[in-house]
């Protein structure tokens, strides 16, 4: 689609049937991540070879309301970000109704010890051909009727970002996350927020409720998460993820690392930890990543590069380091940056040498260490 270039419907049709992951890992995603609405009027106009076109709905508060179905984001960062923040918006607009979160199941686990949310399991198909998932869309709207009920939308990738309602337009809420803002710099924690407001009348804060894990009792300690999900572009080189842990080490005793899905993830961490010259004193979480929240909501200090990790601890109150690299905008960096009631410190790797960026982490976790407690 360069220079104006437009591919027809039978190349864009044939793309996302016959090679769906490069189709949504190559163009889909780069689009919708622009945060550009030129761009996200191109991502629109592709899926419209699937998806007939129909006027945007625009829900209307009913006067009663017993059954809130919130969607999930199907990544666990943004449901940690977004999501949770309507599911505490609608928890608090409207107090006797159920609250429903529609996904997989490791997203419920992230709200899993909050009685007032309920779990309908929905697990998107991350794979497949782009029919099969807007049919997922199609059968699950049908799970969906109930008497005197809403549907919130935060930009799901189950409704192709709100291209599929899943219920009539006078019920159905969707929260354009990719242009709202326009070409402003606003946080997606404000941008959400001001959405709520306007169309709720109610603000939501950001918050996790995994089961609690139980950990042993050794003081002040700090979590670590060094995954990527997969992409490599988000990692620091050189020795910044062994500095990083022996950094840190410095001031507490224990550090937990989640060692993430396993393979080459893991065996990078267990590289860097071995490097740090304090592997005695690092703890290694092998489970689940509502686990991990956990750990993360208990611990003193979090340090991450950008993944869910940064957003579970901005949520929890748990100062934090967090590093991006390979942000595909600035824009898109500050749409996600955390934002929570602890400081958060955020560093642009694009701009600095891992020895640079290991010292300005440093330099201004020591300030926050300093600061007299509220």
């Amino acid at each position: 689609m360069r220079g104006g270039e437009r591919l027809s419907s039978e190349t864009v049709r044939a793309l996302g049937e016959e090679c769906p992951a490069e189709f949504f890992r190559i163009v889909i995603e780069a689009l919708s991540d622009s945060f550009d609405p030129a761009q996200v009027e191109i991502y629109e106009r592709l899926m419209r070879v699937w998806i007939p076109e129909t006027k945007r709905p625009r829900g209307i508060v009913p006067e009663r309301v017993d059954t809130v179905y919130v969607l999930s984001r199907v990544t666990l960062g943004s449901d940690i970000k977004i999501t949770s923040m309507i599911l505490d918006a609608m928890k608090r607009r409207f107090p006797e109704a159920r609250v429903v979160l529609v996904g997989g199941r490791k997203s419920a686990a992230l709200f899993a010890a909050d009685r007032r949310i309920e779990h309908l399991e929905a697990q998107y198909p991350l794979s497949g051909p782009v029919s099969a998932r807007i049919e997922f869309a199609h059968e699950l709207r049908r799970q969906l009727e109930a008497p005197n009920r809403i549907v919130v939308d935060p930009d799901s990738r189950i409704t192709q970002l709100g291209l599929l309602p899943l219920c009539e337009s006078e019920n159905y809420f969707h929260f354009p996350s990719r242009t709202a803002g326009g070409a402003s710099s606003a946080n997606l924690t404000d941008l959400t927020n001001d959405w709520l407001n306007e169309t709720f009348g109610v603000s939501g804060a950001a918050f996790v409720a995994p089961a609690h894990v139980s950990i042993e009792d050794e003081g002040p300690f700090a979590s670590i998460s060094l995954g990527v999900g997969g992409n490599d572009s988000k990692l620091v080189g050189g020795d910044f993820e062994a500095d990083l842990i022996r950094g840190l080490g410095e001031d507490y005793q224990t550090i937990w690392i989640d060692r993430g899905a396993g393979g080459e993830e893991a065996l990078r961490v267990s590289k860097a930890v071995t490097a740090s010259g304090i592997a005695e004193r690092v703890r290694f979480w092998e489970g689940s990543f509502a686990g991990f929240v956990s750990i993360i909501a208990h611990s003193d200090f979090y340090a991450g590069y950008d993944s869910a990790g940064q957003h579970a601890a901005a949520a929890a109150g748990v100062p934090l380091i967090s590093i991006f690299a390979g942000a595909v905008s600035k824009r898109f960096q500050d749409r996600w940056e955390p934002k929570g009631p602890a400081p958060a410190i955020v560093i642009d790797a694009n701009l600095h040498s891992p020895l640079t960026i290991m010292a300005m982490g440093l330099h201004e976790y020591r300030k926050i260490k300093s600061r007299p407690a509220p």
